[in-house]
């Protein structure tokens, strides 16, 4: 593998590193009931929208699915800088597509319904759409084309006139 893609999975490696500790963070502090430390920058929505019914999802807080998503998005970056394959770079350009979906479709509630936005929730979709990017460069989405050469054809113009009738 080239070393642009072995760079690429190692970035994805920590990305997800990052983007499951960020992950855990929120799931600990959704279990424990405890708001979160957010006034960064003067993004202070972080409480508003963990306590927000659009926080959960089959009741289930979004930031335990955030810890399956980064795991399970991790431990193919491991298996993938281990053992170069190609199945294994599309599983990760599948997962990270649909991180990338969620994360956006967050990002959109926080900002038209909820009204507010929250740092961690930035961060990840931040940090899922760098993995994005990283993942075309690991296998790109279309093989290339090799354009055979076909030779010119060649044609034999014979014109076989019928005999004249008397």
């Amino acid at each position: 593998m080239p070393s642009m893609k072995r760079l690429a999975v190692w970035l994805i490696l920590l990305l997800a590193f990052f983007g499951l500790s960020d992950s855990v963070y929120l799931a600990k502090e959704a279990f424990s009931g405890i708001p979160l430390i957010c006034d960064i920058a003067g993004l202070s929505g972080c409480n508003v929208v963990a306590e927000s019914p659009y926080s959960h999802i089959l009741g289930i807080p979004l930031a335990d699915y955030g810890v399956a998503f980064y795991t399970l998005l991790f431990i193919l970056a491991a298996v993938e800088v281990m053992y170069v394959q190609v199945h294994v770079r599309r599983v990760i350009q599948g997962l990270v597509a649909l991180g990338l979906i969620a994360s956006a479709y967050f990002i959109f509630i926080q900002l038209s319904v909820i009204n507010a936005l929250c740092i961690y929730c930035s961060l990840s979709a931040l940090i899922s759409l760098l993995v994005f990017i990283l993942a075309y460069f690991i296998e790109p989405l279309a093989p290339r084309m090799t354009v055979i050469e076909m030779p010119p054809p060649r044609f034999r113009s014979t014109l076989v006139l019928p005999p004249p009738q008397t």
